[in-house]
């Protein structure tokens, strides 16, 4: 009936639409860090394995009727949780690696709606194959539309109409509506029981009959397929796996070069379920011979990506990866569909593919930051995925590789595979080169390399394509600040003609100096004796590096400060034992190529005035592929009543970069410096200023192309 197609989609809709709801919720409570959606992945995951459990235990030991009982109380019990929102608390106890607390704080803002959502599609699918005789996978499929209208809803109509607040009340009305649909389900399963009810169906339901779907319906009524043995089950198991880990390795890889943007959280996931879609809908839609050959393709592709590292643009980098993940999934969901069970076996079906799910989201999520240096977790995924590909056609023997005259298949498949593995090993060891030293944690992956160039050897502290650093390895050139900090830079040029450097008393000359993202301290080469400089740093790693593999905090006569955390909180508690009084604060903190949103929203930068003396002066890197910041700057410091101004500087051969500074300030010896008027541009004034709260703010608003 209509019902079974409304609850299941509606449920489909609201799972994935709160995914991205509460990620972008407590994303900045946790640094910005890309590793927070992929740990918001892997509890979605691992919720959706409990209520395939959960669904395949109902099937089994309950009949239908008293299954009803059971799901319905269970969901009006989950109403206390309404409405969903993430508890504030969690923001001031953040310690060491937050993954832990992720998992917990999700638990307990909408662990109980999301687990029962994730049982309804299933469980819904099971009550309709015993009183209709039809096959309800077409439900799956349909499951997957609302999964996939969810996901593009949220970047294109939800995140920019809606503030986070208005978001959240209206999911938690959705999920009493659904909980209210799928009561009608329940009582219409108890009165009819089991009894046939295909009488009467319409509208989605009566389209499950149609001739298009013959090839649809459950094993129990023709071409009766046999019982899965254990190796048809551990396939299942395997090409979910990989499929699982290939999307969240994507996705890892991705945010880490670009920006952490619902956008970019989305578009892997969209290409996930509607391959889940394709596959499921009608076999005919899964091609074997087109979904190999375009993995076949993209695979090599993405590994010259990945050998090409920064040296390719973001935009081929998003393309070709994105490509690489449809294709594999399909090819995985592709075979999955080939290999599904009679319905008698639907809900083990529906388990294992959860579990499947959940364990490649832990070996993205946990397995691989605690074993591994670098993202080996996404070549391991794709030749993962091609491997089982390879495996599920020799399994089938009424595949190509049984066809007469087909036998060459065989070794060209070895083959491909192992050359496959080789390109993917001579990628990782050409990236070993020069690399000194190497961490990885829940904020990313840090190298350190060595670089001989002809101004001199350089050693470069990097996270992914950004550059937190450079330094000199010579004595006489080590304390020369370069990459975006050299003396020409804005920051340099404020820092040189402060008008407190001017002071006739040379008491009054030091200056307070704080600094969001503490890179390798290249700004403490700026430090004077008598300077305090406070940096502000939530990566423990990049703290260790800077002070074992690089000089700059070590050689300043200045007195250096590190306070390790998230700026934003570290500063609000700071804030009630009284302002730092800085005269300088400078914003240089980057998750991706973006500063993390939650550190320019119009609350936080109130903040860092306070913070401020009242002639002090605010600079902010603005310098980035993906995003352009200067309508935020003009808004902040509309709303300041400040001044804002950029100062940009060329890369050279003596080790600066290119660099953009923006600068906000009323200090009125300042910005009557020479140098600071020699050198100063005003904002672009092509697009209208832009304003963020900690309540509404999209990337989305100033991406821009590479």
């Amino acid at each position: 009936m209509i019902f079974y197609a409304l609850t299941i989609f509606w449920s489909a809709l609201l799972l994935f639409l709160v995914q991205p709801i509460l990620g972008k919720q407590i994303l900045p409570w946790f640094g910005g860090a890309p590793a927070v959606w992929t740990t918001c992945l892997l509890f979605f995951q691992i919720l959706l394995l409990g209520g395939y459990v959960y669904t395949h235990g109902l099937s089994a030991w309950l009949r239908p009727r008293a299954q009803a009982i059971v799901h319905m109380g269970l969901l009006a019990g989950s109403l206390w949780m309404l409405p969903i929102a993430a508890d504030p608390a969690y923001r001031s106890e953040i310690q060491g690696e937050p993954t832990w607390q992720i998992l917990s704080l999700l638990l307990f803002t909408v662990g109980a709606p999301y687990f029962l959502l994730s049982a309804t599609g299933p469980l819904l699918q099971a009550w309709f194959a015993k009183t209709h005789a039809r096959s309800p996978y077409r439900l799956y499929a349909l499951s997957n539309v609302g999964s996939l209208l969810a996901l593009l809803g949220y970047p294109f109509l939800v995140e920019p109409n809606l503030k986070l607040g208005e978001q959240t009340a209206n999911w938690s009305w959705g999920y009493a509506v659904f909980a209210a649909v799928c009561g009608v389900c329940a009582v219409q399963l108890l009165l009819r029981g089991e009894r046939d009810s295909a009488t009467g169906a319409n509208g989605i339901v009566a389209a499950l009959d149609s001739p298009s779907n013959q090839s649809a319906r459950p094993a129990t009524t023709q071409h009766e397929s046999p019982r899965a043995t254990l190796g048809v089950m551990m396939l299942w198991l395997g090409l979910t796996t990989m499929a699982s880990a290939m999307l969240m390795a994507t996705t890892n890889l991705i945010c880490q070069e670009v920006a952490v943007v619902p956008f970019l959280w989305i578009l892997p996931l969209v290409l996930y379920l509607f391959s889940f879609i394709i596959c499921f809908d009608s076999p005919r839609w899964y091609l074997r011979w087109l979904f190999f050959g375009l993995l076949i393709i993209t695979a090599s592709s993405a590994t010259v990506l990945l050998y090409l590292g920064p040296n390719a643009s973001i935009f081929s980098q998003i393309a070709v990866y994105a490509l690489t993940l449809f294709a594999a999934a399909m090819v995985c969901h592709g075979e999955l569909a080939r290999s599904r069970p009679p319905s008698s076996q639907l809900t083990l079906f529906y388990l294992l593919a959860a579990a499947g799910g959940a364990l490649g989201g832990l070996f993205v999520a946990i397995v691989a930051p605690a074993c591994f240096t670098g993202y080996w977790e996404y070549p391991i995924s794709l030749v993962g995925c091609c491997t089982l590909g390879v495996i599920a056609l020799a399994r089938d023997r009424r595949g190509p590789f049984y066809r007469p005259g087909m036998a060459w298949l065989w070794p060209v498949s070895g083959l491909a595979l192992a050359t496959l593995l080789a390109l993917l090993w001579m990628q990782a060891t050409a990236h070993r080169q020069g690399v000194v030293d190497v961490s990885r944690n829940f904020y990313g992956v840090l190298r350190v390399h060595d670089d001989l160039t002809p101004a001199g050897l350089l050693r470069e502290l990097s996270h992914g394509r950004i550059t937190h650093g450079l330094q000199f390895l010579d004595e006489d050139k080590r304390r020369l600040p370069i990459s975006y900090f050299s003396h020409p830079s804005g920051i340099g040029l404020v820092l040189d003609n402060h008008p407190r450097r001017q002071a006739a008393d040379v008491n009054d000359r030091n200056l307070r100096i704080g600094v969001i993202g503490l890179g390798i301290g290249t700004i403490a080469a700026y430090g004077q004796p008598g300077d305090v400089i406070r940096f502000y740093e939530i990566n423990p790693d990049v703290i260790r590096f800077a002070n074992q593999d690089f000089t700059y905090l070590r050689d300043s006569p200045a007195t250096i400060e590190t306070a390790e955390g998230d700026a934003r909180l570290v500063l609000e508690n700071e804030l009630r034992q009284g302002s730092q009084q800085f005269d300088i604060l400078a914003m240089d903190a980057f998750s991706s190529d973006a500063i993390p949103m939650h550190l320019i929203t119009r609350e936080c930068v109130e903040m860092y005035w306070r913070h401020l003396k009242p002639d002090g002066v605010l600079l902010c890197n603005i310098r980035n592929r993906s995003v352009d910041l200067t309508p935020l700057m003009r808004g902040l410091a509309e709303i300041s009543g400040k001044q804002v101004f950029r100062i940009d500087s060329p890369r050279d051969d003596a080790g600066a970069y290119d660099a953009s500074w923006a600068v906000l300030t009323s200090n009125p010896a300042l910005l009557s410096d020479p140098q600071i008027q020699s050198r100063r541009e005003a904002m672009p004034d092509n697009t209208s200023a832009l304003l963020w709260t900690d309540d509404y703010g999209s990337l989305w608003q100033v991406i821009r192309g590479n």
